[in-house]
């Protein structure tokens, strides 16, 4: 291949370190725009008896104070999922209750921000202050309820409101009793994951207007954009006809622009004023108001043979959503499916448990997506078996995970009674050449430096999907345009991971020209095709596999252009690099079929699409080996190597695979010793700011290395399957299994600290 498989540059890489303007904001030329400003509520619970906005409106440049009297009464989620959404149906645009500090109260817009600042000072708010549920542990059947009311769901997903449950759910397979029972050896643990923010560079923004159409006009910094124009539908009461939604590049989501935390407001502004609005959330409301990683308690049971042969596995999950339920139980849900099918060889396995509803800042998705928790939880409990056994817990690994050709009934696109098969898998050898790298024989358990310092090693394994079987599909369309250069038009949002990158090599692969001849069009939703949004790791797998369908229909139309304008058989017309050619020696370039195509003559426009959902997930996979040094005189941790050994099948771009490890294990490694979202006892966050809430910087993590050995995935483009977030899902459980080589303490629930560590170390 010419191109797949090479470290190509990003198309916009160039443009973003040289401060070029692709960004939200950056395109956003309306200098006349309102300023829209949210009051946000300061009390956890509570429900608003009166406003008073008689003050703030007779400010000079005030356009408009909206409070819950003004705004429809339909309740929807914000969840960026495909229709039908798995979410509750349980927030309003501004409700009389609000649920969390940081809740919106009113929405103010004014001709600047001063103004809209001040105005948010003079609104008089009467609160009825109530007992909020801030503690998951206590949120079921707390006296106390965060919700008033059952809210709408699209199927059974355990929702009980009456009892602050978001969801519930339960799967498995076997008689997970029955196994444990029979097990010589049973080890079970709880840990605790914390919320974690995205921490994203730009922070949330969208600006709107009346194009000239009367249509609303709705530009965002987004990762699901038809999703938001889906959801602005039904919460403003509009036809998705009339709303034109435009998506510039992202500056960093994570997870966190797959709920549409902002659209609505400037867009009810616009249509209750004719303005044109902007609202740009500040670093506090981004950290407050938007979305965190779901804070989870997990208790696994393993039961095994004394010869490391696994008979069960057992996870039973406590989730917290925070006020409302997007992303509650896929995200619930997701545990199991990233967890479970690892190990195959155990004979019963379960997962099941609530996801809880509580006065906090709601949760949603984020990187990994459920499987960061679980990964940690189940790793975790995997190396404690180990050491009951023995055993090096690479071996353990090696004797009880899934292989290729295997099945397993929780794997992706499995149905009753037919499990599904994994096709692809390098997740052994990744286990082997990641000790190779770490130094696992010589250095496993631990080294000891000196009287104070000692060095300790640990592993984990985790596997991710690739898009979500049988529910979101991608589509691509490309133009033959009139000098022979390709149009190639998608919906899937580029936010730094280098789709666009990655859709125009496989475009420019199968079509056999360089990349250059192909313009990436992904900005306007009234010209490009349906596109689910960039989560779920689908990218690369979905919509790649839609831009291969996409250029085999185009090679297809062009050959039978050709054929047509020679009058001969399409059978008999060859391609290869940008020259058609017959049987009787006559020859056409890309360029000349593209001119005549164009001209009187040719009289044809060549439009071709692909379209692909698949019925399947494959799972990436990557074995992750940590190196820590520990400071027993502190407790302090310092990370001195990590090696992350991947398989994401076909390596389609060297760097962008790399660079998506990197940053998904810089992630993991804030999850296992720094991030942390943390309240008040009052619910008020504490850590809205960068000065309060710590992410790992380049100084925290000394040695990150990352290789891939590649498969080939059936389904996949070219034989690719994801790597987006899979990196982020090994750090934690492997840097705690470091730590406890080094000093025997035990980590449990993260993050790690260097308190945590010494405290741990004490004699009791």
């Amino acid at each position: 291949m010419r191109i797949i498989g090479t470290a190509v540059p990003k198309l916009d890489g160039m443009a973003m370190v040289t401060g070029k303007p692709v960004y939200t904001s950056d395109l956003d030329g309306n200098n006349q725009a309102l300023i829209v400003k949210i009051l946000h509520s300061p009390h956890a619970s509570a429900r608003i008896l009166a406003i008073d906005a008689a003050a703030a409106l007779t400010l000079p440049g005030v356009a408009c104070v909206l409070t819950h009297k003004d705004v429809p009464e339909t309740r929807f989620t914000l969840a960026g999922q495909s229709f039908p959404e798995p979410s509750p149906y349980d927030r309003r645009i501004l409700d009389e209750w609000v649920r969390y500090v940081g809740d919106a109260v009113a929405i103010v817009a004014a001709v600047n921000e001063a103004t809209a600042l001040r105005a948010l000072e003079q609104i008089q708010v009467d609160y009825e202050v109530l007992e909020p549920v801030l503690d998951p542990e206590t949120a079921i059947d707390n006296e106390h309820r965060v919700h008033d009311h059952q809210p709408f769901t699209h199927g059974h997903i355990g929702t009980d409101a009456a009892r602050n449950i978001a969801a519930s759910y339960a799967t498995g397979l076997g008689d997970v009793e029955a196994e444990l029972a029979g097990s010589e050896v049973v080890i079970e643990r709880t840990y605790t994951t914390q919320a974690q923010a995205h921490a994203m560079m730009e922070t949330h923004r969208a600006t709107t207007c009346l194009d000239v159409h009367g249509r609303l006009q709705v530009m965002s910094s987004t990762q699901i954009p038809f999703h938001v124009r889906r959801h602005l539908a039904r919460a403003l009461g509009l036809p998705a006809s009339r709303i034109k939604v435009l998506k510039p590049r992202v500056g960093g989501g994570f997870g966190g622009k797959q709920t549409a935390s902002v659209e609505m407001y400037p867009a009810l502004v616009t249509l209750k004023t004719g303005q044109p609005a902007r609202i740009v959330y500040s670093r506090e409301e981004t950290f407050g108001c938007t979305t965190s990683r779901h804070a989870m308690r997990l208790t696994v049971r393993l039961g095994a043979d004394r010869q490391g042969n696994l008979r069960a596995v057992d996870i039973h999950c406590l989730s917290d959503t925070g006020a409302y339920g997007e992303h509650a139980f896929t995200v619930f849900a997701a545990v199991a499916q990233k967890t479970l099918p690892l190990y195959s060889k155990a004979r019963a396995c379960r997962y099941h448990g609530h996801v809880v509803y509580t006065n906090k800042m709601p949760a949603g998705a984020l990187r990994g997506y459920g499987a960061p928790q679980g990964t940690f939880a189940l790793e975790s409990a995997i190396n404690e078996l180990a050491d009951t056994l023995a055993m090096d817990p690479a071996e353990l690994r090696l004797k009880n995970l899934i292989a290729e050709s295997q099945s397993h009934p929780q794997l992706s696109g499995s149905t009753p009674g037919a499990p599904a098969v994994l096709r692809s898998s390098r997740l052994h050898q990744c286990i082997e050449r990641g000790r190779e790298l770490i130094g696992w024989a010589g250095k496993y358990p631990r080294v000891r430096i000196d009287g104070s310092r000692v060095r300790g090693y640990g592993m984990a394994v985790t596997m991710q999907g690739s898009g979500i079987a049988g529910v979101d599909t991608g589509s691509v369309i490309l133009k033959l345009n009139e000098d022979g250069f390709f149009t190639l038009s998608h919906a899937a949002a580029d936010i730094g991971q280098g789709s666009d990158t990655v859709l125009c090599q496989i475009a420019a692969e199968r079509l056999e020209v360089g990349m250059e001849q192909i313009v990436v069009c992904s900005f306007d939703l009234d010209t490009l095709p349906y596109d689910c949004g960039a989560y779920a790791s689908s990218c690369t797998h979905v919509t790649g596999r839609a831009t291969l369908i996409a250029a085999d229909d185009m090679r297809r139309q062009m050959r039978a252009a050709v054929a047509r304008l020679f009058g001969v058989d399409a059978e008999a017309v060859g391609y290869a690099a940008g020259i058609f050619s017959m049987a009787a020696g006559q020859t056409l370039t890309l360029a000349e079929l593209a001119r005549t195509l164009a001209s009187f003559s040719g009289q044809d426009q060549l439009v071709a699409k692909g379209t692909y959902g698949g019925q399947t997930s494959p799972p990436p996979f990557v074995a992750g080996f940590a190196e820590v040094e520990v400071d027993l005189q502190t407790g302090e941790v310092q990370l001195l190597d990590y090696v992350a050994v991947a398989d994401c099948g076909t390596v389609l771009n060297r760097n962008l695979a790399r660079i998506q490890v990197e940053g998904g294990a810089a992630m993991g490694i804030g999850l296992a010793l720094f991030e942390e979202v943390r309240h008040t006892a009052q619910g008020r966050l504490a850590t809205d700011s960068f000065l309060d809430y710590k992410i790992p910087s380049r100084l925290d993590i000394q040695g990150l290395r990352v290789e891939c050995i590649e498969s080939f995935e059936p389904t996949g483009p070219f034989g690719a399957k994801s790597i987006g977030e899979i990196g982020c899902n090994p750090p934690a459980p492997a840097i705690a299994h470091a730590i406890a080589n080094a000093t025997g303490v035990r980590c449990r629930h993260l993050p790690i600290t260097a308190e945590k560590v010494l405290l741990g170390m004490r004699p009791r």
